[in-house]
Order: C-alpha cells, then sequence, then structure tokens
C-alpha cells in the first residue's frame, strides 16, 4: 500500500518526464546551441552571445517581428470580435439549430492549417480562382489577394477562418458557467437581452477573452504554415524571412545555419514572453483599479 502523501508526486510523475523530456531538454539543448558558431576555418567555437547581438541588429528579423507584429494587430481583434459575436448569438438561446451552427462555426478548427492554406491559395489564385473567374465575367477588375498589399490581409482571413470556431467554444463554455441566478435578478430589475450581454456577460467573460488573447499572441507570433505555403504561389511576395519563426526554419534547415536559428528562436521566445506579460500585467493593473 503506497503511503497516502505519496499519490501525488506519482499522478504527476508522467506528465513530469515527458515536460522534461520533450520541452526542457530540446530548450536547453537549443541554448547550449545559441552560443556557438560554425566557422569554415576552426569548426564549431564558442561565441557566448555574439549570436545574440547579431540577431539583435538583423534587420531581417526585425523585419519579420514587425511584420508579426502588423499582422497581429489587423487579425486579432477582428477574430476575437467573431468569437465573442458567435458565442452570445449561440448562448442566447434564440438561434434555431444552434448545434448546427456551433458545429459549423467549429469545424474550420477541425481542417489541418495546411489544407486550410492551401484551399484559400486556390481560392485567392489570380489565373483559375473561382474570385478572378467571377471577376472577368463580370469585366470587373481581377482582385490580387496575394499581391505585396493584400498579403498580410490575406494570411490573416485564412487564420480568422481558422481560429474563430475554436475562440468562440472557449468563450461559449464560459457563458455556460455563468450562475442562472445572475439572469433572473436582471429580468426582475427589468433589464434586457442587450443589457443583460453588457452587464453581466461581458464582464464574467473577461478571464476567456484575456485567455484567448494570450493564446492569439503566441499563436501569431509563431506564424509558420500559411506563408510557407502561400510562398509557393506568390514567391515574390513572401520570401524566407517574411516571419520570424519563417526565418528561423529558413537558417536552420536551408542555410544550415543551425547556431544562429536557435539564438533567433530564443530571441522570438523572448518577445512573445514580453508581449504575454505586458497584456497580463495591464489586465491585472485595470482589474485591481
Amino acid at each position: 500500500m503506497l503511503r497516502h502523501g505519496a499519490a501525488g508526486p506519482l499522478f504527476i510523475a508522467p506528465f513530469m518526464v515527458l515536460f522534461l523530456l520533450l520541452f526542457l531538454t530540446p530548450l536547453a539543448y537549443a541554448a547550449y546551441l545559441s552560443l556557438f558558431r560554425q566557422k569554415l576555418i576552426g569548426g564549431t567555437t564558442f561565441v557566448g552571445l555574439e549570436n545574440y547581438v547579431t540577431a539583435v541588429k538583423d534587420p531581417l528579423l526585425a523585419q519579420g517581428v514587425v511584420r508579426v507584429a502588423k499582422f497581429f494587430v489587423i487579425q486579432v481583434p477582428v477574430m476575437l470580435v467573431l468569437a465573442l459575436l458567435f458565442a452570445l448569438a449561440l448562448d442566447s438561446g434564440l438561434l434555431r439549430l444552434a448545434r448546427v451552427i456551433r458545429l459549423g462555426i467549429f469545424v474550420p478548427y477541425a481542417v489541418p492549417s495546411v489544407v486550410a492554406t492551401l484551399m484559400w491559395g486556390y481560392l485567392y489564385g489570380p489565373d483559375f480562382g473561382p474570385f478572378a473567374q467571377l471577376s472577368r465575367k463580370l469585366d470587373l477588375p481581377i482582385p490580387h489577394f496575394l499581391s505585396d498589399g493584400w498579403m498580410l490581409g490575406s494570411l490573416a482571413n485564412v487564420v480568422t477562418w481558422e481560429f474563430v470556431g475554436y475562440n468562440m467554444i472557449i468563450l461559449f463554455a464560459a457563458l455556460r458557467t455563468i450562475p442562472h441566478e445572475l439572469y433572473e435578478a436582471a429580468a426582475m430589475d427589468g433589464a434586457g437581452a442587450w443589457r443583460t450581454a453588457w452587464s453581466i456577460k461581458l464582464p464574467a467573460l473577461r478571464p476567456a477573452l484575456l485567455l484567448t488573447l494570450l493564446f492569439s499572441v503566441i499563436g501569431s507570433f509563431q506564424l509558420f504554415n500559411e506563408p510557407v505555403l502561400l510562398q509557393r504561389i506568390a514567391p515574390d511576395v513572401i520570401d524566407s524571412s517574411y516571419t520570424a519563426n519563417f526565418y528561423a526554419y529558413s537558417l536552420a534547415f536551408t542555410g544550415q545555419q543551425v547556431n544562429y536559428a536557435a539564438t533567433v528562436s530564443f530571441l522570438l521566445g523572448l518577445v512573445i514572453v514580453i508581449v504575454s506579460y505586458s497584456i497580463l500585467l495591464t489586465a491585472n493593473r485595470r482589474r485591481t483599479s
């Protein structure tokens, strides 16, 4: 018989083993690689923080981070507003076939991002895409969704289509936890549907909205699959440094600069931590004030 106090560590032991092997160990190895540099003469040599100094001054990395930050500012508010509207509509109980609608909104998240990007790449196509063909039939200018001016918005549209349902489910689940007594009290006070949503539902959704925002920060700065696949049909617009994550991948697997790629990945992780912490700090200050 195991002692009662030993049960807890045994339950979490499988997670800790996997966490150590699949997260901490690769992270430590990447940190180790970032302190070295492969040279033509002398082989691999220890350079300390020299790779980090080079990465901070790297204009390609800076452009990729700025581009992803613009993507975040454009895409995330639209995605979260749509997810919030869908969650409120489903929770209102006024929609017919609510379960079917909920499933229809969530289905795009179940589609792999590779498949979703290939599908939207076909729709965006200026030669055989349906938008281009329809424009030709109506004698209208062909929309260039894959041009330099449209590309960021086109990527935002793909990601929004993929993840609105995921965020909607999180917000909808949070709405279902609100006690019905609050709704009954609001109804007795004469509050309508809009007043109930504004005064009860939205304040109760703040933790869930903060969670979805943090997930969106991590996902946005790790943008990879969509630009990599669209590069094949728009190589003049998307280069190997279009996003910071794409840049790190290109350095490691195309340029064979594994040490510098590890450095870029660490700096990207640092940016994600800073942005996420800033959002949490701002939210906590507003809550306490």
